[in-house]
């Protein structure tokens, strides 16, 4: 049952939102947060790409015209979302001297970027970060978005 002033689509409107790590510091482990401690590991790893992959919905909040996006792994205030992607001590490694957690935007994604998704079979929207932080560990913090932010795949 949605809360007071949150409406839930008239159809559940449910897309993919798959974040890139580009050239992560090699031998640091990832994992996206689920909820407060639950951690879920990447779709695909490659040489310098780690992929993340989760499952939102939206939700029309009463008065905003931005949209809410709710799912497991969905965090912060509902006109501030984002994924929080950590690194090291954080993803569950043990031997390992870095302990980071960066957060991805959401508040970036548009009704129009939700309209184009979903009249798509694919149903997904990608962004990519820079896995790495200036002083050479593994990204975090408020990232930012690579290229032209979201984009629908």
């Amino acid at each position: 049952m949605p809360r007071p002033g949150v409406a839930i689509m008239d159809s559940p409107a449910f897309f993919t939102l798959r974040v890139v790590v580009l050239g992560p510091p090699a031998g640091v482990t990832w994992a996206l947060q689920i909820g407060r401690d639950a951690l879920e590991g990447p779709v695909a790893t490659a040489r310098g790409r780690i992929t993340f992959t989760t499952q939102v919905r939206v939700a029309k909040l009463a008065g905003k015209a931005m949209p809410r996006l709710l799912g497991v792994a969905v965090q912060g205030p509902p006109d501030r979302r984002f994924l929080y992607l950590n690194s090291g001590v954080g993803a569950g490694q043990v031997a390992t001297c870095w302990d980071r957690r960066a957060k991805v935007p959401l508040w970036h994604i548009t009704w129009s970027m939700i309209d184009s998704v979903m009249s798509k079979t694919s149903k997904l929207l990608e962004a990519q970060i820079f896995g790495r932080a200036k002083d050479g560990g593994p990204a975090c913090a408020s990232v930012q978005l690579l290229g032209k932010g979201w984009q629908v795949r």
